[in-house]
Formats: C-alpha cells, structure tokens, sequence
C-alpha cells in the first residue's frame, strides 16, 4: 500500500511537531495542521481513485485504520480552532464555564450518538467479523436508518463507517484537549483527587512543570513519542492536581527568554550532580 498506517501516523506527527515550535499560538497550530490534513487527505484520495487497492484486506485496512487516523485528526484540529477562536479572552469564570460547556456539549454528543450504537460496541470491542460490511465501498445500507450525512459521502472514496471511526477517534481527542482547559474543581469526574496521593502535589511554579513537560515529549520520552503534548499535561495536571491553562503559549514565552530558555532543567542537572557530590562523600 502506497499509504501505510505507519507512515501516515510518523507523518502527521511530525508536521505537529514542527508547527507546535514554530507557531506562535494554538489557534495557528489548530488552522495550519487543518489545512495540512486536508491536502494529505486530498492527496491520499487521488492516489486511491487512481490506483485502487490490491485486495479487500487492503481495502478494509484503508478504511478502518489509515484515512480514519487522517480524517479524525482533520476533525479535531477544525474543532478546535472554531473553539479557540470564539473563546473569551480572559482567564476567569468566563473563560472556565466556556470550555464546560464544551465538555458538556460533547459528552451529550456521545451519550446520544455513539455510545449506544452497534457499531461503537463493534469497533470497541475489536471484532473483525463484519469488517468487508463495514470497511467496503458499495455496502451502504439505507435500512440500517443512517445518518443524512451518508448521502452527501463520496462513495468511491468512504464506505460511512470510516468516518464514524474518524469521529470517534476525534472526539478522544477533542476531550483530552478540554479537560486541559479546565481546572479540577471545574471537572471533578476528570481529575480525580485520591486520598493516597493528596499530599502529592508540585511545588515548583508552572512555567518549571511545563518545561519539563516540553522536554519529555521533546525527547520522545513517554510512549516513544506516541502521545501528545497536551496528553502529557492532562496526566501531569491530575497526578498533581494542578491546572495548566495555555501551556503552549507559556512555552513560546519561554523560547524568547533572556538568558537561558531552560532555567527550570537547568537547575534540575545542578542539583542532582550536587546530590551525588554529597552521596560520594557520605
């Protein structure tokens, strides 16, 4: 296949990568990576109405694995950008209750819209028994009571399904991206406070914990790369009950810093080679 999934996934990852440290806020990463997953999508549908595929297995691994990952990603950075840009400007109330009412908005979307379906439970459940159904140009089936939405598909180029995947895939996304919007008392169910880690908590300031973040996901650290930076946040913002709004506008204040850029890392390495200094001496 011209379009492996691995290829596709290295590929996006990358151009995030490179937009995530030459953009200057998350509403111009959000507008450049949609416009980028569009023409890879333009350019990936042109290649499959021109060459088609081999086989169905290559057929059923197109439409269930590589344009759902292009096509949900492509969801994702469009949503947020329409939520980025008519979010209030302030930090305050204003601000917090507009992205709960955005996690509201998109888990009433769930609830009404995916988590019930067969085809949620199907996919979910990681069944391959109805994949040729599923994942196969021409099996659209109108009695199935489907979404309007399927009349407007080009059916050369989506069997309905693989876009239900995109949304699901999107919608994942779409909520690990606002639950690092808000802080823990405006999502409870979220970021969870345990007994066993309430005396756990960060005692640096944010900008040292995000540069640490940064640095991890930099450096491929944490599941070889694989997660996102605001993944990462959202783990770090309920391990320690913390809350990080804008971390990618705190890390482009950073690079512009006087001076070092890495202030928190550096003291890091000067204080663990003064530790073992004094361990050598005990």
């Amino acid at each position: 296949m011209k379009h492996p999934l691995s290829n596709i996934v290295a590929e996006i990852q990358k151009q995030e990568r490179k937009l995530s440290a030459e953009t200057s806020s998350f509403i111009d990463e959000a507008y450049q990576m949609t416009v980028y997953l569009q023409e890879l999508l333009s350019t990936v549908k042109e290649d499959i109405l021109k060459e088609g595929f081999s086989d169905k297995n290559e057929e059923i691994h197109f439409f269930k694995q590589v344009k759902p990952n292009i096509l949900g990603k492509l969801i994702y950075y469009n949503k947020v950008f329409r939520i980025e840009t008519a979010c209030p400007a302030d930090n305050g109330n204003l601000h917090q209750n507009y992205f709960s009412l955005q996690l509201c908005n998109l888990k009433d979307e769930y609830t009404e819209h995916v988590c019930n379906s067969d085809f949620y439970r199907y996919y979910r459940s990681g069944r391959t028994d109805r994949d040729e159904q599923y994942f196969t140009l021409g099996n659209i089936n109108c009695y199935d009571g489907l979404n309007s939405f399927v009349f407007e598909i080009d059916t050369k180029f989506s069997t309905y399904f693989d876009y239900k995947i995109a949304k699901i895939i999107a919608n994942e996304l779409i909520y690990n991206y606002l639950t690092t919007k808000l802080s823990p008392e405006q999502n409870p169910d979220v970021l969870l406070q345990h007994e066993e880690t309430k005396d756990f908590f960060w005692t640096q300031t944010k900008n040292a914990l995000i540069e640490l973040i940064y640095a991890l996901y930099a450096s491929d650290t944490l599941s070889h790369g694989k997660i996102g930076i605001r993944k990462i946040s959202m783990v770090f913002q309920i391990l320690f009950r913390i809350s990080l709004n804008d971390i990618h506008n705190s890390f482009h204040r950073m690079k512009t810093r006087a001076g070092s850029r890495t202030l928190f890392l550096d003291q890091l390495k000067y204080d663990l080679e003064e530790y073992m200094d004094k361990e050598e001496k005990l």
